[in-house]
């Protein structure tokens, strides 16, 4: 019996054998590839979205951005409201007079300022069409270039730092703008600025 007669009768004795290991091996693939435990690289874009991540948890976009709440070791963000804004069904009183030294205050959430400027309210950063979700890439980058808001026009009001952000590379903002649109979407419409019925002079 030649070389090749013997492949093939071990071919035929074993078959079942070879097609079992055969059906396993692409099982195995097909779960290693469910779970998402992929061969190649992260994406550009998979990237950029974890860099916008690092981004707005680092530039402090929570501490205004998020209402926070009262827990067991002080105020906190209400993480399942995140960058959500000032939450819409909270209707702040006028400010308290504000004089001296004091020539601005903020709200226990930490999404209502009161100064000079006025009241101003934290905006919904979420990809809701009630926040960020009709906004584009482009609009997003020129209203942190610009320090003027889309639908409005008028300026990016204290106590967003939005001129230390204009610093940031065009790819940062990208980052950032990807991430956000990403998160969970969440339906609240903050109030428009409020101007107050006396102005406050700044303190000398």
């Amino acid at each position: 019996m030649n070389k090749f007669s013997e492949k093939v009768d071990f071919f035929k004795n074993h078959r079942k054998r070879i097609g079992l290991l055969i059906l396993t091996s692409l099982l195995i693939g097909t779960v290693y590839n469910g779970l998402g435990i992929a061969k190649d690289p992260a994406s550009p874009q998979s990237k950029r979205v974890k860099r916008g991540e690092y981004l707005v948890n680092t530039a402090g976009c929570h501490d205004c951005h998020t209402p926070w709440v009262m827990k067991d070791g002080g105020p906190g963000p209400d993480m399942p409201r995140a960058l959500s804004g000032h939450p819409e069904k909270i209707v702040m009183p006028p400010p308290p007079k504000l004089e001296g030294p004091w020539v601005w205050i903020g709200a226990g959430t930490n999404t209502a300022f009161a100064g000079p400027w006025g009241i101003s309210y934290a905006k919904n950063l979420t990809p809701d069409r009630t926040g960020l979700g009709t906004w584009t890439e482009k609009e997003f980058i020129t209203a942190i270039r610009t320090g003027r808001d889309r639908d409005t026009g008028r300026p990016i009001l204290p106590p967003m730092p939005w001129p230390v952000y204009r610093n940031l590379t065009d790819e940062d903002l990208k980052s950032i703008f990807a991430y956000l649109q990403t998160i969970s979407p969440i339906e609240n419409t903050p109030p428009p600025v409020q101007a107050l019925a006396a102005p406050v002079a700044a303190a000398p």
